[in-house]
């Protein structure tokens, strides 16, 4: 079955994908978000161009064809945009069989733990100790991630004293019982980490997350070394030379790659093979509630060394307002603090009309 026909639809936060083979049917899929229109011409003068006319069934060596014929251009754009084909190759798998991809990856449907995470670090320790108790309460979750340090910060906080105050007075809140992990994207040297760290030890934290610059593989394998908690990381990197790296200088306890900065799942279950292999969980990294997170509960459901939870972003529009009316129906419902894969076929959510009405287009066919 070829593939005849490839659109984009979407705006610089966010753009769907949609396959369409000779015989007339569809798959929907996402590029990654954030400069996704500068992805959507990526994907169309280098991913699309070269998909077209190729199988279904070959998609996973068309994966690779499109990275031998662009291999002057590796790395995140090409990525980003190879996520848009694979995502919506899966989801036409899926139709096509009747299935929900985690079947067909070789999982069931069904629930899934998820964690709480915030984005944010302009609230203070107060009010997201209050909103994380409410979610406790109201949603039954059971773990929730927060922000220390500042992004990328050159080891400054976002204002100074907020990490110290935040941790114990977040952990306290939360009481026993509750799974809690921080992240601290890529803002400390490795002294500076241990430091954080040991406070995080003391105030029962498990999850260290990027804790130095993610490129300095070697910085954030010391701190790893220094400490008795979890140390992750991989949600940025995209080659899966980085990923041998990573291992090879046990720098982290858990492998965090995202779907949509991989290039899709195909390239996902690489990296979860060589997690495997190295005896490393997978909690992978899906960071708002576009299609990202729903592609992330499919591949969780199914892998044999999938971590602990799901990462479930709690920002709403005042975050996020480009999440607004992507899916026609909210596929995103929280019951005991699982999020509910499901067992429809493909990634069983459809795209809502109107945002595709409003949608910049293109095709290559």
């Amino acid at each position: 079955m070829k593939i005849i026909k490839l659109e984009t639809f979407g705006n610089e936060f966010v753009t769907f994908t949609r396959v369409t083979t000779e015989t007339g049917a569809t798959g929907w899929g996402q590029l990654s978000t954030y400069n996704a229109d500068i992805t959507a011409q990526v994907f169309h003068r280098q991913v699309a161009r070269h998909a077209i006319g190729t199988r279904v069934d070959d998609m996973e060596d068309t994966l690779n064809l499109i990275s031998e014929r662009e291999h002057k251009y590796p790395g995140s754009y090409l990525r980003r945009a190879q996520t848009g084909f694979d995502t919506a190759i899966w989801d036409l798998r899926g139709k096509l069989a009747g299935r929900p991809v985690v079947e067909l990856l070789g999982g069931t449907p069904g629930p899934l733990r998820a964690y709480a995470s915030s984005m944010k670090r302009d609230i203070t320790p107060m009010d997201e100790a209050a909103r994380f108790v409410k979610l406790r309460d109201d949603h039954g979750f059971t773990a929730f991630k927060w922000r220390v340090g500042a992004e990328c910060g050159r080891g400054l906080d976002e204002w100074p004293g907020r990490t110290e105050e935040v941790i114990p007075t977040v952990a306290k809140a939360l009481g026993d019982g509750i799974d809690k992990l921080v992240d601290a994207n890529s803002c400390y040297a490795p002294a500076r980490a241990i430091e954080v760290g040991h406070i995080l030890q003391d105030n029962g934290i498990s999850h260290f997350e990027e804790p130095c610059p993610y490129w300095e593989v070697d910085q954030t394998a010391q701190v790893r070394a220094a400490l008795d908690i979890d140390i992750t990381g991989g949600e940025q990197d995209c080659e899966l030379s980085a990923w041998t790296l990573m291992i090879d200088r046990h720098a982290v306890d858990i492998l965090q790659p995202d779907v949509m900065y991989m290039g899709g799942i195909t390239r996902t279950l690489q990296v979860c093979a060589m997690g495997a292999r190295a005896g490393l969980p997978i909690t992978p990294h899906a960071a708002n509630l576009s299609l990202v997170t729903m592609c992330t509960m499919h591949l969780l459901k199914a892998i044999p060394n999938g971590g602990k939870y799901l990462e479930f972003s709690i920002e709403g529009l005042d975050y996020y307002p480009w999440q607004d009316g992507l899916f026609r129906n909210d596929p995103y419902r929280i019951v005991d603090g699982h999020a509910i894969v499901t067992a429809e076929p493909g990634w069983g959510v459809e795209i809502n009309p109107a945002f595709l009405d409003n949608a910049t287009y293109q095709v290559t066919q």
